[in-house]
């Protein structure tokens, strides 16, 4: 998955500390899905037609979810519908300052390629527009990132869930709301996926905004990790620890 604002790529972590590590006996079946090449998820039929919607069973039914109530506003992530949001979605990824982390800025074709490699896999990563009271204003993608490629380069756990973050709107920025959506959010997955110890992340190191945002929201740093394309900071909002973060 591409570079976010709030989180990342794919690479390779850096001597992270002893508490993080795990060591798994990955099944046959585990391992298939972390050799698959491409994207983190599936894409299309033989025919060149879109796969049918997963059931969403990886992400315990994300899209049952429902809203959750946050100091700036009731917040409810709804699956992207690829018609109706394509083109407020590339708009906000032609913002320049958006741009250089994720790296979709160009024609709506590049953003919908992005969506539909989600949207015709097999659920395991979610495109979902987040309503603030009802106004679409930021843009997220939950994925399970034991099943990504992301987990060959730091030490994954069974279930672990990651975190992209997009805020749209420029007036948006700025101004504290990034902590607060990104703390509502970890705890709706870890209160809705029961299964998942640990919500992570990986802002680039460089974006300070950003990594700021995830230590307001009562992540910790982990470690740093080498991506093809940047040096990411690994981002880790605990289970056990989220009521004294």
């Amino acid at each position: 998955m591409p570079p976010t604002d709030a989180s990342t790529d794919t690479g390779t972590a850096s001597a992270p500390s002893n508490e993080d590590t795990l060591e798994l006996r990955l099944t046959d079946d585990f391992l298939a899905l972390l050799s698959e090449d491409g994207d983190s998820c599936g894409g299309r039929t033989e025919a060149g037609q879109e796969a049918p919607p997963a059931n969403g069973e990886l992400l315990d039914h994300l899209a049952d979810w429902g809203p959750v109530v946050t100091p700036a506003g009731i917040l409810h992530l709804v699956p992207v519908r690829l018609e109706r949001e394509l083109p407020l979605i590339s708009r906000w990824m032609n913002d320049s300052a958006v741009a250089s982390y994720w790296k979709l800025a160009g024609s709506e074709d590049l953003t919908a390629h992005h969506l539909r490699t989600q949207l015709g896999g097999d659920g395991r990563s979610v495109p979902c527009l987040g309503l603030l009271d009802g106004t679409p204003m930021s843009y997220w993608e939950i994925y399970r990132a034991d099943l990504d490629p992301i987990a060959r380069h730091y030490p994954a756990r069974p279930h672990d869930t990651g975190i992209h973050l997009l805020i749209g709107p420029v007036a948006d920025r700025g101004r504290g709301l990034g902590s607060t959506l990104l703390r509502a959010v970890a705890d709706l997955v870890l209160d809705r996926r029961l299964s998942c110890a640990r919500v992570v992340a990986e802002p680039d190191l460089r974006n300070f905004p950003s990594v700021s945002a995830f230590l307001s929201a009562g992540f910790r740093f982990s470690a740093e990790v080498d991506l093809p394309d940047k040096r990411a900071a690994l981002m880790v909002r605990d289970r056990l620890l989220r009521d004294l973060m």
